[in-house]
């Protein structure tokens, strides 16, 4: 039994997505995200100017008049959300968790995908893949996506990316926009996500929040680490601790970078503390342009 609490989240988050979706986003997922190829539509006459590639040769020899195959977009998208909901995702320290953010996030992605009648799929790993929901269509199949997302109680704590990699390959035959939600607080994971991105349009959401960037200064602090169980005290009016501590997170920050170019996987960063629309704006337009 799902708690009176989290459906009223669930309902808010829909009406929130599904507004900002008819509102903002409604024109740029279709024109970023084009279909997987060509189908036939019919076969017509040929008119000049028409490209003589698409001349059908046996419909021509039996009418002896020339025809060609028009072709027209394969519309319809596999669009597959893979949630990272390891321990450091239970994490916030402005208004929400980061994992309440990816949430909200899924929602606007899934809301967009179902209004071009697109198909939506969710993968939910923690050290391990934990729940797996096919690809399908219409409001109630994301409304259950988004209250996955948002309630689901995972087993581990850990993160494990080339495994969830790995079985989206296995799930998914066909190439699929699949969007990997996580803070990439993990190792080793470079080579599996250039071979996803080779069989799939991957695109990495990163979720961030201002206390991972810096520590501010309230003194002696016990620090947990999520996903490990491990505590220290640390002293955060030690000046030099908190300066070590910003160099470390930007390190990482650049090294996530670095991976993401050299992989050629486009990303997207979002963070607890700042509207993520103006985010998913600059990822559209940045791909408009690309493909423009």
């Amino acid at each position: 039994m799902i708690p009176a609490e989290v459906m009223t989240k669930i309902r808010r988050i829909q009406l929130r997505t599904n507004r900002m979706v008819n509102d903002v986003f409604a024109g740029e997922y279709h024109s970023v995200f084009k279909g997987q190829g060509m189908e036939f539509e019919e076969v017509r006459e040929y008119v000049p100017g028409d490209d003589i590639r698409m001349i059908d040769w046996n419909v021509t020899a039996r009418t002896s008049v020339p025809h060609i195959k028009k072709l027209v977009e394969e519309r319809e998208l596999t669009v597959m959300l893979m949630v990272d909901a390891s321990g450091s995702g239970r994490f916030g320290s402005v208004d929400r968790f980061k994992n309440e953010l990816a949430a909200e996030l899924c929602a606007v992605l899934a809301m967009s995908a179902i209004k071009n009648n697109d198909r939506v799929g969710l993968i939910i790993f923690t050290d391990d893949v934990e729940l797996y929901i096919p690809p399908d269509k219409g409001r109630r199949h994301v409304l259950r996506v988004i209250r996955e997302v948002l309630y689901f109680q995972p087993r581990g704590v850990g993160t494990n990316i080339p495994e969830a990699l790995h079985f989206l390959n296995g799930v998914t035959k066909r190439r699929s926009v699949a969007f990997m939600v996580s803070d990439f607080m993990a190792d080793n994971y470079e080579a599996a996500l250039r071979i996803a991105n080779r069989r799939h349009d991957l695109i990495a959401v990163t979720v961030t929040d201002p206390r991972e960037e810096s520590l501010p200064n309230v003194g002696l602090l016990n620090v947990r680490d999520a996903e490990t169980g491990r505590e220290i005290l640390v002293n955060t009016a030690d000046s030099k601790l908190r300066s070590l501590y910003e160099l470390k997170s930007r390190k990482q920050a650049d090294d996530r970078s670095t991976i993401f170019r050299r992989t050629r996987v486009d990303s997207i960063d979002v963070r607890t503390d700042t509207p993520y629309i103006d985010a998913i704006h600059r990822f559209f337009k940045m791909r408009e342009k690309r493909h423009g």
